[in-house]
């Protein structure tokens, strides 16, 4: 088996869960007068999933860099299975795994032809690999198109082959950037599968981002979420969720300024938010509140267009702590390339 081949990862802090595998202390780096990634330090239990959120420009794609030693912090200090990412960046590479959005597979090649050149990255001898590629590609189930051409895979089974691709070499750690973006919900569903099934046969810590906030919510043991360069919030899904409290009562109307002025004025209405011409609040008792907060809009003259009534989700767990909506956003294929090259010539010397 794969497992029997990897060597144990270097013994960290003891945690609440067991040891870290990812442990950073104020970890901070600036562009100039931008700080993209402001005294960050958050510790990631081994053999979790940890999701990390974050609408554009909050720092998740800087931080994940400083992980992945793409780029160096200009204090603090991050330290992914025992490495300093700083001191020791070869190391680091060495125990990671990363899958970018960006597709980076050859499509002239069958699936075993790529696995078998990324093996040969990853300095994998000859006499293992085929036992190794066999060994992953059974967690993402393509034995049966192992030797078909890759421009005949789907979207979906791309994905799949990168993330066996992604745990070819033993990393202690995968990085996965946006896995599902694009893919249909049948699709997003078998990689889902693949995940779960990845951390339980193989016990690789996940460092999961993702835009689809459901998807966080089924996959991770905790997400964090980051907004202008800090964490805002961090625990486990269900914990913060119960955190907000009530009703979330979502109301559409013609004037939302106006009525978010008259709500501000309710002392049953708390976290009011205005976004994309919808005021989000929760309350207690929503279902009984919903004619009183009709009966402010009538009296403001503001038309009402729609109303919904639920309780607390991850999304509006993110709209609490950003006062935003998720908008799209990932590692660049330049960025992917980079960080490849810099790992195959880190090897090689």
């Amino acid at each position: 088996m794969l497992e029997e081949k990897c060597d144990p990862p270097p013994k960290g802090k003891a945690g609440e869960n067991g040891p870290f595998t990812i442990e950073t202390t104020d970890l901070t780096k600036r562009f100039d007068q931008l700080t993209a990634v402001d005294s960050v330090s958050i510790k990631v239990n081994e053999g979790e999933i940890f999701g990390l959120l974050g609408p554009n420009g909050a720092g998740k794609t800087t931080l994940i860099s400083m992980l992945v030693t793409m780029k160096k912090p200009n204090s603090g200090s991050a330290f992914v299975n025992g490495y300093d990412v700083t001191k020791n960046p070869g190391e680091v590479r060495n125990s990671i795994g990363i899958v970018f959005q960006d597709p980076s597979l050859d499509e002239e090649l069958t699936a075993y032809e790529n696995l078998e050149l990324h093996a040969a990255m990853y300095g994998i001898e000859a006499k293992d690999r085929k036992r190794e590629i066999t060994s992953v590609i059974k967690i993402v189930d393509l034995e049966d198109r192992l030797n078909d051409v890759v421009k005949t895979f789907s979207g979906g089974m791309r994905r799949r082959l990168e993330i066996a691709r992604g745990l070819l070499h033993c990393p202690k750690v995968l990085f996965l950037d946006e896995p599902t973006l694009g893919l249909d919900p049948q699709t997003r569903s078998s990689i889902w599968d693949a995940i779960r099934k990845m951390k339980k046969e193989k016990k690789v810590t996940i460092v999961l981002t993702t835009h689809y906030l459901e998807e966080a919510d089924a996959l991770c043991d905790r997400v964090a979420i980051i907004d202008h360069g800090k964490i805002v919030a961090l625990d486990r899904s269900e914990t913060l969720k119960n955190s907000l409290g009530g009703d979330i009562i979502v109301i559409e109307s013609t004037d939302t300024a106006r009525l978010e002025t008259a709500f501000k004025t309710l002392p049953y209405a708390v976290g009011i938010k205005s976004l994309d011409g919808k005021i989000t609040l929760k309350v207690s008792n929503g279902e009984r509140k919903i004619p009183e907060l009709l009966e402010v809009a009538r009296k403001e003259g503001v038309e009402v267009k729609a109303v919904s009534l639920h309780k607390p989700t991850l999304d509006d767990v993110f709209l609490h702590y950003t006062g935003r909506a998720i908008r799209e956003e990932g590692v660049s294929g330049k960025d992917s390339m980079k960080f490849r090259m810099r790992a195959f010539r880190a090897r090689r010397n």
